[in-house]
């Protein structure tokens, strides 16, 4: 009953938002004890940011990747602090490596030719889980955790909106997925 709640304006698909909301949190001297980074797309159709990146590697890891580096020192300073990742466990049916097992770039914002949307999805949550693990080793010996989680199979929620056949696929498998 004493909570005091605000809600602030944050844009994972431009960076500088990603700044601005950094900023402005910091502006208000409050401690961080816990950083949920949970947006995500999934299925929309190949677009590119206005950072000119592809718009599902960025709304779903970068723009969280920038959100915590940004803030880093928040969280540090207001340990213990936490960090949860959301991921899915679909990030198992992916590659982010080449044939010679390097780390491949281009897989990560893909051109529109060789984009498909369940990959880019697939590739950003693979990208979650291992930002959190790194970044578990990083901050954890300041007192800042972070753990990346797999909210249920296909719990259902309206991320499928994008593209008729992930509403079918959804809607058939309603039955045995986990409600909210």
């Amino acid at each position: 009953h004493k909570a005091k709640v605000e809600a602030m304006t944050l844009d994972l698909a431009s960076l500088q938002s990603v700044q601005h909301f950094a900023e402005a949190f910091k502006s208000k001297n409050l401690p961080l004890h816990i950083l949920i980074c949970n947006a995500a797309v999934f299925g929309a159709p190949w677009s590119l940011t206005e950072d000119g990146l592809e718009s599902t590697f960025q709304v779903n890891h970068l723009g969280h990747f920038y959100l915590v580096q940004l803030l880093e020192d928040v969280l540090r300073q207001s340990s213990p602090a936490r960090v949860v990742v959301v991921s899915s466990e679909s990030h198992r049916f992916t590659e982010i490596k080449d044939s010679s097992g390097k780390l491949d770039f281009s897989l990560l914002s893909p051109s529109k030719k060789e984009y498909w949307a369940m990959l880019a999805y697939n590739r950003s949550k693979l990208c979650n889980i291992l930002f959190s693990n790194e970044l578990n080793r990083r901050l954890s010996p300041h007192g800042v955790t972070s753990n990346s989680v797999h909210p249920g199979n296909m719990m259902y929620s309206s991320i499928h909106r994008s593209w008729w056949l992930y509403t079918l696929l959804f809607t058939l498998a309603r039955p045995f997925t986990k409600s909210m």
